[in-house]
């Protein structure tokens, strides 16, 4: 199929997507809906302001988390610890004072989304083995959850199909769970061919749905593309036997401020979500930095906005598509819906087409070429984007292709310390672009009075795609220089990447801020799970690169596997073995903040003193890490002959090769005939010639008559006597 045809197919999908209506349309948002409490020039602002001094919560999350708090975590703990006393508690003590607990998953891609899998598995109490352990029940009692980037994808993915096993969500239940399919490659999942019918299937039916949102009018850009290739992996509707059909909308339509009608919200049986994303000024779109006084958004079912003291402004996600001035809607009689598609508020956390952001995160799109660096050029997926890119940029007209638009609510608010005060739009980029991977910044503000974190880091810092501590760095820092007045303090961590390193805090659980000087603590207890090499020296499988975009089924049973053996194995210093207390010790740390409330206040339990002299970081005494003696730290393919793209492009291209084939043979075949003929011909040509002049030599009298001038016989004919 030729550029062209490839072309026609994708205007011809497109259009068929406009005339039906259904189901891409749905991924447009609606404008002309009725703006709420605002009916009159007495009507209440849309938008929610505050100082760091001032902050609250928003009424419905406050709300939430209440009940969630008073009616499904006291259950939860005492169904994780008991009566406390297997770690030297009573646990019906705490009653009323139980830790809040906050999950922070960052990193990036694929990658993160597994990691994040195989460690919420084993901090859930409904996986056996973990329960077993120990170590599951902490998901069950954690209040927030917040995500960006990767861990956007699985927070997301677990939420909108109403918090299901790990296991069920990525491998799938055989009943209203297809699982990820992540052997479906994320850009070109057919083929390694660009101009696959799969492949053309599949970007036709993503383009018209950016396409019905671009109509609406409202920017669009790559993160559109983007989010709705994550949709298909991460949301309902997506079968195997329906993934390059048009039956459903594949995601589209499913809106994250709707998140509030799904049963498990409901039931206050999940945490309260939180997706993050980064910003850029809107004046520049293009470039390659983000700078840590760059605003950070979050974006919950209830709000998009942000804490940071330059902003400290709410409004209301529903309506997330309007225009605002002032606090205002530019038409207070006509308010947008609909544009808080989860596809494109996930794609959103993880736009990184405008920066790099570590050794292994080149994903930079070249708006002056159309080139993808970073993408992989061997299976499709560079052509496969650039392809897109083309189809989009030659369809609609757009501020910027290369960050996700959100139009601008906070229009007119907080000149001069608001960046964007001034502007229609914001540009919003991947949540780690400021190299903040893990999402700490939500769940350390103060109005969410958040005890404890665990903090999820799937980042890839070193030549071997590991952490070194740059996230938890860059959070530190952060508090310090732009949010000491909104957000809690950060505890003592290494102060350098080459520190984490040294001390191996980067290879094992750890936690930091065991000992804080105040109470109320000054910062929170930061239970640290980061992605390291499997314990007992086997090859890695989770230290992949950010844009590995597929994986074989094989692939990523080890992979989580190993995420999950590694958050139940906990560390056990200068051993290769797991150690046998770490599902208390992770008890221990959870609840440990709930000493501090009581009055008088509890001293550590014996037991949890033990697990703590083990696993807090001191900085009077730090750790190191030869304590963690034979991992194995180079990358190993658990399935390197699992190239199942390019087995389907020979699958589905069989006639077309066969023929090819038999072609290039017969073709090979001749030219060796040729050549075989050509060489006899020229050896049979040489021998006559040779000969010919033989007889010439031999008989030269034969030419006598003709010859004009003196000739002289051979001397063997000189005499006939």
């Amino acid at each position: 199929m030729t550029a062209i045809s490839s072309a026609l197919v994708l205007t011809l999908l497109c259009l068929l997507g406009s005339v039906q209506g259904d189901p891409f349309t749905s991924y447009a948002p609606t404008a002309g809906s009725s703006c709420p409490n605002s009916t009159s020039a007495n009507s209440s602002s849309l938008i929610r302001t505050f100082t760091p001094q001032t902050q609250s919560l928003d009424s419905q999350e406050q709300a939430y988390i209440s009940a969630r708090e008073s009616n499904v975590i006291p259950g939860a703990w005492s169904e994780w610890l008991g009566d406390g006393s297997s770690i030297g508690y009573n646990l019906p003590s705490f009653q009323g004072h139980f830790p809040r607990v906050g999950i922070a998953i960052g990193g990036a891609s694929l990658r993160t989304a597994q990691f994040g899998a195989g460690v919420l598995s084993a901090l859930d109490a409904r996986n056996d083995t973990a329960k077993s352990i120990g170590t599951g029940g902490l998901l069950q009692v954690a209040s927030y959850l917040a995500s960006s980037s990767g861990g956007a994808w699985l927070a997301g993915s677990m939420v909108t199909n109403d918090w299901p096993s790990l296991s069920d969500l990525v491998y799938g239940n055989g009943k209203n769970l297809s699982g990820w399919m992540l052997d479906l490659d994320l850009v070109a999942p057919s083929s390694i061919d660009v101009n696959d019918n799969g492949n053309q299937q599949y970007w036709g039916s993503i383009l018209s749905s950016v396409q019905a949102k671009a109509s609406t009018p409202m920017d669009t850009s790559m993160t559109d593309i983007w989010g709705r290739m994550v949709s298909y992996h991460f949301l309902s509707g997506t079968t195997p036997s329906n993934f390059f059909t048009n039956q459903t909308g594949h995601g589209a339509g499913e809106l994250w401020s709707q998140v509030p009608l799904l049963p498990s919200y409901q039931a206050h049986s999940i945490p309260f979500p939180i997706i993050v994303a980064d910003s850029v000024v809107s004046n520049e779109t293009n470039t390659s930095s983000v700078s840590p006084n760059s605003v950070v958004y979050e974006i919950t079912p209830q709000e998009f906005g942000s804490w940071d003291p330059q902003l400290s402004a709410m409004t209301s996600t529903a309506y997330a598509g309007t225009q605002f001035v002032n606090g205002r809607p530019t038409n207070s009689s006509s308010c947008v819906t609909g544009f808080d598609q989860v596809g494109f508020v996930m794609g959103t956390s993880a736009s990184a087409f405008n920066v790099g952001l570590h050794v292994s995160r080149q994903g930079i799109l070249d708006v002056s070429s159309g080139n993808f660096v970073g993408f992989n050029t061997e299976n499709g997926d560079a052509s496969g984007m650039q392809f897109l890119y083309q189809q989009l940029s030659s369809r609609v007209q757009t501020r910027s292709q290369t960050v996700a638009n959100w139009p601008n609510p906070f229009n007119g608010l907080n000149p001069p310390s608001f960046q964007d005060s001034n502007s229609q739009w914001l540009s919003l980029v991947d949540g780690g672009s400021n190299l903040e991977q893990v999402p700490f910044g939500s769940l350390l503000v103060k109005a969410r009075g958040i005890d404890v974190v665990v903090a999820v880091d799937a980042s890839a810092d070193d030549p071997n795609l590991w952490p070194n501590g740059t996230s938890l760095l860059s959070t530190s820092q952060r508090i310090s220089s732009v949010l000491s007045s909104s957000h809690q303090g950060f505890p003592p961590i290494p102060s350098s990447a080459q520190s984490f390193i040294s001390t191996g805090v980067n290879q094992r659980p750890t936690f930091f801020g065991c000992n804080p000087s105040q109470n109320p603590a000054e910062y929170p207890l930061v239970i640290y799970l980061p992605n390291s090499p499997p314990l007992d020296g086997s090859p890695p499988a989770t230290n992949t690169g950010d844009m590995q975009l597929s994986y074989t089924p094989v692939f990523t049973e080890v992979f989580v596997n190993q995420a999950f053996a590694n958050t139940f194995g906990g560390f056990l210093p200068n051993t290769t073995s797991p150690d046998p207390n770490w599902g208390k010790c992770l008890q221990c740390a959870a609840i440990d903040r709930a000493r501090l409330k009581l009055s008088p206040t509890v001293s550590r339990s014996s037991m949890c003193s033990q697990c703590f002299a083990q696993y807090c970081y001191d900085p009077s005494n730090p750790p190191s890490v030869s304590e963690v003696p034979g991992r194995n730290y180079v990358f190993s393919n658990p399935d390197p002959g699992g190239v199942t793209k390019v087995k389907k492009f020979l699958s589905s291209n069989k006639g077309t090769i066969i023929g090819s084939v038999v072609a290039v043979v017969c073709v090979v075949a001749g030219a060796i005939a040729f050549i075989f003929w050509w060489r006899r011909r020229r050896e049979r040509k040489n021998r006559y010639s040779r000969v010919h002049d033989l007889r010439d030599d031999d008989e030269p009298w034969k030419y006598y008559d003709s010859y004009s001038g003196e000739y002289e016989l051979p001397a063997h004919r000189m005499s006939i006597n």
